[in-house]
């Protein structure tokens, strides 16, 4: 009798246009860290957070891992990522 196993998991490759968005900002926000202010010098939490969630969801989904839970995979997923960087992008054209 054979023991029953769950689904494998379906063979994930490493996306790099993720990888090198997410490598992108991380050395961007590193390197020059006024970028993420604002224009009166204070720092903008708002755009941070932004730039930092499209980091973390370019990483995630650059190292290949694919959530099984629907919510959880598209919480992950490229469009969530290009979302963020819309709102970064849309908050520094406004300052």
């Amino acid at each position: 009798m054979m023991p029953r196993v769950a689904n494998p998991q379906p063979t994930s490759h490493i996306h790099f246009l993720s990888l090198v968005i997410a490598l992108a900002i991380m050395l961007a926000c590193t390197l020059y860290p006024p970028m993420m202010a604002a224009s009166n010098g204070k720092p903008d939490h708002v755009l941070a957070t932004a730039l930092f969630a499209a980091m973390s969801v370019a990483f995630v989904r650059g190292v290949g891992f694919v959530p099984r839970m629907l919510v959880w995979r598209w919480l992950f997923s490229g469009w969530t990522c290009f979302l963020s960087l819309a709102v970064a992008g849309w908050l520094k054209f406004l300052h």
